[in-house]
């Protein structure tokens, strides 16, 4: 593909651009700056310093302001805005690199990806710890787009630590960035690895995945909704950069695939790119087909000049039309049957969500029509639907104001969450999603039974009563799936938002936890948590999460227990007299009372120590010091006669605050067992906000 000026590129390029190149000859094809250079069947973007100099000390016999820093683009421009309808296209690419240090030094900065405005030196940092990239960027004219792979640590630029990956806009300083220790995975090692980055405009949001197999990793490694058609001009330079900084090494990149392609014309599930920088075979490959794409030319050739004049080629022109529409209404119909059993198998339990049409939706919910509303949330409207082949789903709509620029908004939480496919048995299932135009839909499994809570507080017109066996199958249900969350992932899921009405029930009965708009996803090996506004509802938010305002699992945990206490009870979180449920619970138990708390409608029915059992289990977990609270593991296990009751102390504990994570700071406070006070006790009451 050759190129002379952004605006000699083909119109079929406005819609859809990959490469095809054959490294070989890509000197032609790729330019080359500072440091960089060609290496076998690569390309090296630093060199190794011996001995170890800084690039930027004068003594440095190489000393130049670029000196350490290389970077290779694309040589032509590369369009990622259509003027014609204003749409910023989607672009998708992944290549193998590795960062080979030099032993007598520490590792270089790292490197990045990069899509840039310019290409010449002039518009990049000289700046140690950059990794080669653009100087912050002072105009719009400037910005830039970057996927880091840093190897060095630098706190002045937020560095999360020595071995991240990381996405920068118009800036080093990354506005996201993961440790990718807790995946295995060791940027400086050597070891061939593979990246896979893609941005879907659609959905304004950036997935990069990493791993050391060919093949992409099912969860990615880095999710953020980010809108880049401010970032991304009409034509923009594709490419990579490295720099050594203090350190020493080799930043190599083998291959490469990249592509373009406006989303509105060019469906988004297959995003599969071609090469950029390819092995001798691929090339073959690619020189065959371009081989008898010419012959075909050729024998179009002949038969046109055969003709013998404009009547005949007219005529020829005619029966070709019609040929061709008589194939492209085959072609059609067919294509309608391979849809209609495609969808039919993509929306098959266990299978991965996939991305449905709004035409899809519309016909599924009769156009979202009211009568088949099923539920309906702060943020959300469910609709009952039925997709061909697929039975019936839950269409979960998110309302128009929740719009996807935001970063957490509840459609981006819910969708960023579930589609790293979580799958256990007490879960609600995503099916597939939508995100066309302005409308934002998450599609899942239909629960025949509706809410715990409407089953639960008579909401519904079915006199449908919860027998103790179901009663405790449920609790065991959301135990289960809590665990799984907090302990089974890869990463930690902390809920924030456990109770009745996300709890759903199947024709069985069996409970499947769900609605994950306010989920907080965190790796297992850090204990850093960030304090934010509490979030939930009335009735079930622990008491540290009200002050402190950082989730844990220990704070799922006090929701699980009031959850426990209404199952038991029957009652709600608060009642209409504004009576709290702990509490009341906590009074009988100091009365020597608690047995009176279980539903009415159960006494005479099960054994009264299975109830008692149930109701001890609810209060050790809402106690008021987070520490002294069961894990949901546990929990189950006393349930299931498993483990013994816990002890509880006779009157419910004052609430005095202690840190929710001990190791970032002293202790300060402890809890009492009502006997002393002081100054700085306050007796705990079940917040009477809704922080939803």
């Amino acid at each position: 593909m050759s190129m002379s000026s952004p605006h000699s590129l083909p119109m079929w390029v406005i819609f859809s651009l990959f490469f095809n190149l054959n490294f070989l000859s890509a000197n032609n094809n790729i330019t080359l700056f500072g440091d960089a250079y060609f290496r076998n069947n690569s390309i090296s973007l630093t060199q190794e310093l011996a001995p170890c100099l800084s690039p930027s000390s004068p003594s440095s016999p190489s000393f130049s302001p670029f000196f350490g820093i290389g970077r290779a683009f694309y040589v032509n421009p590369i369009r990622f805005l259509d003027p014609f309808i204003n749409t910023t296209s989607s672009f998708s690419c992944s290549f193998t690199f590795s960062t080979i240090p030099s032993p007598l030094c520490s590792p270089g900065d790292g490197m990045a990806f990069l899509i840039s405005p310019h290409a010449a030196d002039s518009f990049f940092s000289d700046a140690i710890g950059n990794i080669g990239l653009p100087r912050p960027a002072l105009t719009v004219q400037d910005s830039f787009f970057a996927v880091e792979f840093d190897t060095s640590f630098d706190p002045l630029l937020g560095d999360v630590n020595g071995n991240h990956v990381g996405i920068d806009i118009n800036t080093a300083v990354s506005i996201a960035a993961v440790d990718v220790v807790p995946r295995g995975i060791d940027l400086r090692n050597g070891r061939e690895i593979t990246a896979w980055i893609e941005y879907r405009h659609a959905m304004r949001m950036v997935r990069v995945w990493v791993g050391y197999s060919s093949i992409r990793p099912p969860n990615p490694l880095l999710v953020a909704q980010i809108d880049l058609s401010n970032v991304l001009k009409e034509f923009m330079f594709v490419g990579f950069s490295g720099s050594n900084g203090q350190g020493s090494a080799v930043h190599i990149v083998d291959k490469w695939r990249f592509k373009t392609f406006q989303p509105s014309l060019v469906s988004i599930d297959t995003f599969e790119g071609d090469c950029f920088i390819c092995s001798s075979e691929d090339s073959a490959i690619g020189s065959h087909r371009k081989n008898r794409l010419h012959g075909r030319k050729l024998k179009l050739g002949e038969i046109a000049l055969g003709l013998g004049g404009l009547v005949a080629f007219v005529f020829s022109i005619l029966v070709i039309f019609a040929v061709m529409s008589f194939i492209l209404i085959k072609k059609r119909k067919l294509v309608d049957k391979t849809r209609m059993e495609s969808l039919a198998c993509r929306i098959q339990p266990n299978r991965m969500p996939t991305r449905l049409s709004l035409a899809d939706i519309k016909s599924a919910t009769m156009g979202f029509d009211q009568n088949r509303v099923v539920g309906e949330g702060a943020s959300a409207m469910v609709y009952k639907g039925s997709l061909p082949f697929g039975g019936e789903v839950a269409v979960k709509r998110f309302q128009r104001g929740n719009g996807v620029d935001s970063l957490h908004n509840p459609f981006t939480n819910e969708f960023a969450t579930m589609v790293g496919c979580l799958r256990h048995k007490n879960l609600v299932q995503l099916r597939g999603w939508c995100c066309e135009g302005s409308e934002l839909v998450l599609v899942y499994e239909y629960m025949s039974n509706g809410s715990l809570d409407k089953i639960l507080h008579k909401k519904t017109n079915s006199a449908i009563v919860l027998s103790w066996k179901q009663r405790l199958n449920i609790v065991l249900g959301v135990a289960s799936a809590l665990a799984y969350l907090h302990e089974e992932c890869e990463r930690q899921i902390i809920h924030r938002d456990v109770k009745t009405c996300n709890i759903m029930l199947d024709a069985e009965f069996n409970a499947k936890l769900g609605d994950f708009g306010l989920a907080e996803v965190y790796e297992h090996s850090t204990n850093t948590r960030d304090a934010t506004i509490p979030a939930g509802t009335m009735g079930y938010l622990a008491p540290e999460y009200v002050y402190s305002g950082v989730p844990t699992a220990k704070t799922d945990v006090y929701s699980f227990g009031v959850v426990v206490l209404e199952v038991a009870t029957g009652r709600r979180p608060v009642d209409e007299g504004g009576t709290v449920l702990v509490d009341w619970a906590w009074e009988l138990w100091e009365k020597g009372k608690l047995i009176e708390a279980a539903d009415a409608g159960l006494k005479g029915k099960t054994s009264l120590k299975e109830m008692e059992r149930m109701l001890i289990l609810g209060l050790a977990c809402v106690h008021p010091d987070h520490v002294q609270r069961p894990t949901v593991k546990e929990s189950a296990r006393i349930l299931r006669r498993e483990a013994p009751l816990p002890l509880l102390p006779a009157k419910k504990p004052r609430l005095r605050l202690r840190p929710v994570l001990p190791n970032d700071f002293e202790e300060v406070m402890s809890y009492l067992d009502g006997e002393h006070t002081s100054p700085y006790e306050s007796p705990f009451f079940t917040p009477k906000s809704n922080f939803s």
